[in-house]
Order: C-alpha cells, then structure tokens, then sequence
C-alpha cells in the first residue's frame, strides 16, 4: 500500500498547481489525474486570459506546460481515478479505479466541474469549432458575429449578455415558453437590442464545413404548430449548467444542492474533514477560471502544508 503526505485527486489547472506548491514544500505528492487529464482546458483552443502569454496558448500546451512544471519539480503524477475514500479517520484511505489503496495524510480534492451538455452528436463533432461551455473564455473570438446561447437561467443570461457586448447578435435558445432567470435578469436580456429570445425552442442539432455554421432549431416541439428550421451562427455556446465532479466524496464533505464542495471557512479551501482540502471548480460554481482555479489550488497546497506542520 502506497503512503504520502498529500494526495491530490484532479489534474486541472486546480490539480497541477497544488502538486507545484506541495512538491516545492516538500510534502512529496502524488497526483490522480482521473478521467480527462489536463482537465476541461484540454478541449479549449486558444486561452488568451491566463497571465503569462501575450500571444495566447492552446489549453492542451497550457496543461502540459502545469503538468511538466510539476514533475519537475518532483511530483508524482499517476492515471487512474478514485473509486472510493475513506476519511473516518487518519491516515485517510483514497481508492483508485486499478484496484490500489493510497493512504495519505492530507487529500487536495480538485476533480473539476464538467459541463452539462444537450446530447447531440454535433456538440462532439464541433468541439472547439464554435461549440462552447464557457463565453468568458471564448467569446472574445466571436466580436462582431452571430452566436446563439442555450438555456433559460440566470448563468444562460449572463453569458447572452456578456456575449451581446462582443457579438453582433445573439440568439438565446429557451426551452420552456418563459424565463426562470432572477426579475432583474430577464429585464436586462429581454430589453438588450442584440439578443433574440426564441421562447420555446430546442436545438435538434449543427452544421458547418469545418466548423458552426448554423442550428437546426424547432420551435413549440410537439404542438400542432410545430416548426423546423435553421438559423445562421458562427457560435454555439452551452448555458444549461455543470456538475461537479464530487460524488465519490459526497458521503464526508459538504456540498451544495448542485454537489459543489461547500468551504468549511474564508480560506475557501477547507472542508469539514481536517487536512482535507478543496480547489479548483468542485468548489466553485460562480467563476470557472483557469488563473481562479490555479490559485485555490495554490491555496490548498499551502494549508496542507500548515496543517501537517502544526499536526
């Protein structure tokens, strides 16, 4: 059975960062990388908001870059994912999908939120060719362009609107004939000039020649008025919410009704269980950023560490 002071589970931006912060500290940590290594960032194009990077990178060389910073400077980076974890009592007893046991002192959970998808097959095929789950990241490539936005909730307004100060226009896609967006929310997107709301519409899927070049969209979906057609975009942007990546843990750390890691104090960081640690978008439902998540697990690593030497 393997031993460590300090296990980390997620290898996002969350993941890596932690690892950098506790191999310079000395802990020695072994790295899960669970299921999609490099994280949600793997299956983004060109990052332009990470400091560092005037020109922009790929998220697949930005996560490489993480992920070789933190074997340099010597940590254990392992495949695998967690199946299960006991954290009754020290040493906590981690699981991985292969059937080992990992007994470590203190655990960095940063496994990440995925994205809720609609299901259709075009969402794959387009993957960072105009289908996106995140309009801060990506819309800066969509000034002066036609997108479309799917959901009817407060987040889905928020990105119609941040999307609608760089797009010439913008579709919002509603299922429902209403919006459950908060008062305020659905004022401010329903008297926006640049966005059309298509109250109840689904999208039944995309087209393109190397990427988004339209929706096929119904409208009132088994009613007898019932209608098909296209609408031209150059962008399909998901706003239908994430799940956290916080299952196997829910049995010992707080969470939220949408299984976010609830923080046990400001650190943000902390969790109920001592020398357990959160970081990264499992614990973060309002920003999902790569420079926010860095810096949680920056955090995270450095209250393991206190932890460990005041224990």
């Amino acid at each position: 059975m393997d031993k460590t002071k300090c296990l980390i589970v997620g290898s996002g931006p969350a993941g890596y960062t932690a690892a950098i912060y506790a191999s310079r500290a000395n802990l020695s940590p072994v790295l899960i990388e669970g299921m999609q290594p490099g994280g949600q960032l793997t299956q983004t194009t060109v990052i332009e908001n990470f400091p560092g990077f005037p020109q922009g990178i790929t998220g697949p060389e930005l996560m490489d870059n993480m992920r070789q910073q933190a074997v340099n400077v010597g940590a254990d980076i392992r495949s695998g994912s967690v199946t299960d974890v006991d954290f009754e009592s020290v040493p906590y007893r981690v699981t991985i999908d292969d059937g080992s046991v990992i007994e470590a002192e203190t655990v960095i959970v940063a496994t990440g939120a995925a994205a809720k998808y609609l299901g259709l097959p075009d969402e794959i095929k387009y993957q960072g060719m105009g289908v996106s789950a995140c309009a801060t990241c990506d819309g800066f490539f969509y000034r002066k362009k036609v997108v479309a936005v799917v959901g009817g909730g407060d987040t889905a307004c928020e990105e119609a609107n941040y999307l609608a100060s760089l797009a010439a226009k913008v579709y919002l896609i509603v299922r429902k004939p209403f919006l459950r967006a908060s008062k305020a929310m659905q004022d401010r997107t329903l008297n926006n000039p640049k966005i059309e709301v298509l109250f109840e519409h689904n999208a039944e899927g995309l087209y393109g020649e190397g990427g988004v070049e339209g929706v096929h969209l119904v409208s009132r979906l088994g009613q007898p008025d019932e209608k098909h057609y296209d609408v031209a975009i150059d962008g399909f942007f998901l706003a239908i919410g994430h799940k956290p990546n916080s299952d196997v843990f829910k049995k010992y750390l707080k969470t939220d009704d949408t299984g976010y890691f609830v923080p046990a104090d400001n650190s943000g960081v902390k969790t109920v269980v001592p020398g357990v640690f959160v970081a990264g978008d499992v614990a973060d439902p309002h920003y999902r950023q790569a420079i926010n998540a860095a810096a949680s697990g920056c955090r995270a690593a450095m209250e393991a560490e206190k932890f460990l030497s005041h224990k």
